[in-house]
C-alpha cells in the first residue's frame, strides 16, 4: 500500500508554503487558504482550475442574496459544462 495521491495532493501546499510567509495579516492568510481550497477542489473534482475560478469569480457577482451558492460548487458546475 502507498499513499502517492495523498502526498501528490498536498504538494502544491508543501511548495507554497514558503509563500505564505507574505500574506502579512490574517485576512491575507484566509484569502490564500479560500483560493488554494477552490483550487485543489476544482483538480480533485476533474475540472482545469482556471476556468472554473474564471466561472466562480463571473458568477459570484450576479447572484441575489437569496440564490443558493450551491451552484458555484464544482461537483455541480461539472455538470452543467456542454458535452
Amino acid at each position: 500500500m502507498n499513499n502517492n495521491p495523498a502526498e501528490n495532493a498536498i504538494r502544491p501546499f508543501m511548495v507554497g508554503r514558503k509563500n505564505w510567509l507574505f500574506s502579512h495579516t490574517p485576512r491575507g492568510a484566509h484569502a490564500s487558504a479560500a483560493i488554494y481550497s477552490l483550487i485543489e477542489t476544482a483538480k480533485a473534482n476533474g475540472l482545469v482550475p482556471y476556468q472554473y475560478l474564471r466561472f466562480v469569480f463571473e458568477t459570484l457577482p450576479t447572484l441575489g442574496e437569496d440564490d443558493d451558492l450551491d451552484a458555484l460548487l464544482p461537483w455541480r458546475w461539472k455538470d452543467t459544462l456542454p458535452i
